[in-house]
């Protein structure tokens, strides 16, 4: 516990730490808000699926080009009118769905509120490495981050589907519209910890992307994204089939809540195992806990399934941070960071759109095969590929040339 107090501490930190966390917590609404809005609107949670998949699939795309532009012209000058943007796409497509348009409107709709999305998270990030990066607590900052994503989707879930079932998810989604702006504007506007503008340009033969392992890792966290997707589906239309849709809410804060604790766990323990094997193990038991979600059969055993996947996997979140830190240089950080997170949007949006046709195909209990299978993949994956998640050795100076001479 020590270690994270140390690292909370750091003069500064709670400055941009608290609007942070206001404006990160809608991150979580926004996936699961969009499928219970165009449900809500359209009847269907194929459609749903298909408008969040929308949603994930454009910030997959245009967030680590909102990370470039940050590394090279400052995060003020990027968060500000990104959340503008936001907010009139938000609200439009809060609009059209209270209209009851058409499928192909609220799917456009929704794709720009995705695309819009302030990339808070990774920007977080970006500043802990500035402040932190060299030193041994940086790994316990990263641990702080992904302790405070789970947070926010312990914490959002509950206030959602709270919102949606005493009023509507159309008042649901406009609390998380004002929480956004509000806590964006006032994390843009406090300078502590931000990098200054880098602009060092990696071309697209040496892009961001084709670094060591960042495509690598990208893709384990879009299997990662994908239990995030898949459950939100799948717990949604099964406690409605159960009749008792206001636990969705609480089953996947669970999840959630479990994550917490798993990382916080993680986050304490002085580690001798490489960080890829660590991911590469922690894929593999990700696979084997989300398995359990098949065969809950009740409301309390979604509770525990729930539960003992969310213990995996925030332990991988961190890990697969802490090895990008260390495989890409401070100039594309926060880039890469948002690669990360696009993985996991993209992921959420293969996840929410296969398992919505599972739900409407088969029933909502077939929405349980996507995380297993998903994470299970990107184990054997990462396990082929263990060499490339390691850096390059420095090479070796003149001097110690002379040396060993």
């Amino acid at each position: 516990m020590k270690s994270y107090l140390d690292v909370l501490a750091t003069p500064g930190a709670w400055r941009f730490l608290t609007p942070a966390l206001v404006a990160r917590l809608p991150y979580a609404m926004l996936q699961m808000g969009i499928l219970l809005l165009v449900q809500w609107s359209t009847g269907s949670y194929g459609a749903a699926g298909v408008a969040s998949a929308a949603a994930a699939i454009s910030q997959a795309v245009i967030g680590p080009q909102t990370g470039r532009l940050a590394d090279r012209y400052g995060q003020p000058r990027v968060l500000l009118p990104q959340v503008a943007v936001h907010a009139l796409a938000l609200g439009a497509l809060l609009a059209l769905a209270a209209s009851h348009a058409s499928l192909a409107l609220l799917v456009l709709t929704a794709a720009l509120a995705g695309a819009s999305l302030p990339q808070v998270g990774a920007m977080v990030r970006a500043r802990w490495s500035h402040t932190l990066g060299g030193s041994g607590k940086l790994g316990t900052a990263f641990a702080v981050e992904s302790i405070t994503d789970e947070l926010t989707f312990t914490l959002a879930p509950v206030l959602l589907v709270t919102l949606s079932t005493l009023f509507s998810p159309v008042v649901a989604l406009v609390v998380a519209l004002t929480l956004i702006v509000t806590g964006t504007v006032v994390f843009a506007l406090t300078r502590v910890g931000a990098p200054e503008p880098m602009p060092v340009k990696v071309r697209s033969s040496k892009g961001v992307l084709r670094l060591r392992g960042v495509a690598l890792l990208a893709l384990g966290f879009l299997a990662m994204g994908s239990v995030f997707g898949s459950m939100q589906v799948g717990i949604t239309s099964y406690t409605a089939q159960l009749g008792v849709p206001a636990v969705a809410g609480p089953i996947y804060a669970t999840f959630s809540g479990a994550s917490v604790l798993g990382g916080l766990l993680y986050g304490a323990i002085r580690w001798r195992v490489s960080a890829p094997a660590r991911l590469a193990w922690g894929l593999a038991l990700l696979a084997a806990a989300t398995s359990a979600l098949m065969f809950a059969g009740s409301v309390p055993l979604l509770y525990g399934a729930a539960g003992l996947a969310g213990l995996v996997i925030a332990p991988v979140i961190i890990t697969g941070y802490t090895i990008i830190e260390r495989l890409t240089p401070a100039e594309v950080r926060t880039e890469a960071f948002t690669w990360l997170t696009g993985g996991i949007g993209l992921g959420l949006a293969t996840g929410a759109s296969i398992a919505g046709q599972l739900v409407d195909r088969f029933g909502p209990s077939v929405a349980f095969v996507v995380p297993p299978l998903m994470t299970g993949l990107a184990a054997v994956l990462i396990v082929t590929r263990l060499r490339s998640l390691r850096p390059l050795p420095e090479p070796a100076s003149p001097q110690q040339a002379v040396g060993r001479r």
